[in-house]
């Protein structure tokens, strides 16, 4: 049978060694304490990570252009210029104390596709676009997935702008203090695909051996921001029937988290995170706590029933304690479903490389969450060493990061089509 000879042959295969030393050239910009990267959105590391990459691209043959919330897209022409581009990226900002992988792997891979290209003299008819999405992380300026939420017109540039740090510094004035802050209007780039390399962040890869993840959904998520409220005593003084403790109430919900969880699971996760208690006294009863519960499902329904019972059960829990409950969602987006026929493109490379795979859900969120719904959007993952990431102790192989680039590449390459 004849080769079809749009879709790259298994002998084309990107340097996983060049990879791996980009990888860790970028690293040395905004480095840990342990080994890891604090390179986190619009820092004057987070610039110069983006000086970086753009000597890099640029060196490589492709142009720059930025969008008014600094996302960076790096275009390598197509026989075709006209055609729709097929982008692919992820992120270079990282977590405070951040792995060298998370995010970073997916740009650099992009980088080495383009590198790839351009050693063996392939033409592709669509234009091939390797993006750096602004502030996926989502640590220093919440939300998470800002600016790839602005361009899928989940948020407004506006209200992202305004987000303020822990000191009080606003996202667009830091975004033009580092200069970085484009001319490009955002999200009037139209898409025929876009591909997403990110390593797991989770174990099941790696326990069940597999080289790639090929990823068919990833979870919806809500943020309940909760507040139990009791009242303020002396933890010596005041007896203790007549004690409204709002500590007590936390630690009952924490439970009623983790049960509602259970009996959902495997197919959805629950936990409370970010918890302030309030005075925050040694000798004093808490009179109030706020905190956040993470629901996290791939099925709609089975997250909106997983909110439904929380809200139910929590107030009837604290009003046997004597305080009051609220709750407001600060944080939400559905089970993305990507698309059948990207997906199918890193299914079948995984399968013409030779590489085992597997079928997986993502648990965390990634931008491609947000652009898969303004175009079709598929991930590809890799192993880490036991799931372990938002950690300066994360850890990935070179032949993971390889295997997971080169499925990358032929689906990406295959998408955009070999010029004939």
């Amino acid at each position: 049978m004849a080769q079809d000879v749009s879709k790259p042959g298994e002998n084309l295969r990107i340097n996983g060694d060049r990879l791996w030393d980009t990888i860790h050239a970028m690293a040395e910009i905004g480095p840990g304490i342990a080994g890891g990267s604090n390179r986190q959105t619009v820092t004057d590391e987070d610039a110069e990570g983006r000086r970086l990459f753009q000597k890099w691209c640029e060196e490589a043959g492709l142009t720059m252009g930025v969008d008014q919330m600094g996302t960076m897209f790096m275009r390598r022409e197509g026989t075709e210029p006209d055609a729709l581009p097929v982008y692919v990226g992820s992120h270079l900002d990282t977590q405070p104390t951040g792995g060298r992988y998370d995010g970073v792997l997916g740009v650099l891979a992009g980088l080495e596709i383009i590198r790839t290209l351009n050693d063996m003299d392939i033409k592709t008819k669509r234009p091939i676009v390797v993006t750096n999405w602004t502030n996926e992380e989502g640590t220093r300026f919440a939300p998470a997935m800002m600016a790839s939420g602005v361009f899928a017109k989940q948020f407004t540039q506006e209200w992202a702008y305004d987000k303020v740090d822990a000191d009080g510094k606003r996202f667009g004035d830091e975004l033009e203090r580092i200069g970085w802050k484009g001319d490009e209007e955002v999200g009037t780039r139209d898409m025929h695909a876009f591909f997403e390399l990110h390593i797991e962040q989770g174990p099941i890869l790696e326990a069940e051996g597999k080289d790639i993840g090929v990823v068919t959904h990833g979870q919806g998520l809500r943020w309940i921001e909760c507040t139990v409220t009791g009242k303020e005593s002396h933890t010596g003084s005041t007896p203790m029937p007549m004690r409204k403790n709002a500590g007590r109430g936390l630690a009952q919900i924490t439970e009623l988290v983790h049960k509602i969880a259970m009996k959902n699971a495997p197919n959805a996760v629950g936990a409370i995170g970010h918890i302030d208690v309030y005075p925050n006294s040694r000798n004093i009863i808490p009179g109030k706590v706020v905190f956040t519960i993470d629901f996290r499902s791939h099925e709609l329904d089975r997250l909106n029933k997983m909110v439904r019972k929380l809200e139910k059960k929590a107030p009837k829990l604290c009003k046997e304690l004597g305080l009051e409950f609220s709750m407001e969602i600060v944080g939400q987006f559905d089970p993305p479903e990507f698309d059948k026929n990207c997906v199918g493109a890193i299914r079948d490379a995984a399968e013409r490389l030779g590489y085992s795979h597997m079928d997986i859900i993502s648990g965390a969120g990634h931008d491609a969450c947000w652009i898969n719904r303004v175009a079709p959007t598929a991930m590809v993952m890799c192993p880490c060493v036991d799931g372990l990431s938002h950690n300066e102790a994360e850890d990935i192989s070179k032949e993971w990061s390889t295997a997971g680039a080169e499925v990358l590449f032929h689906a990406v390459v295959e998408t955009a089509e070999i010029a004939g």
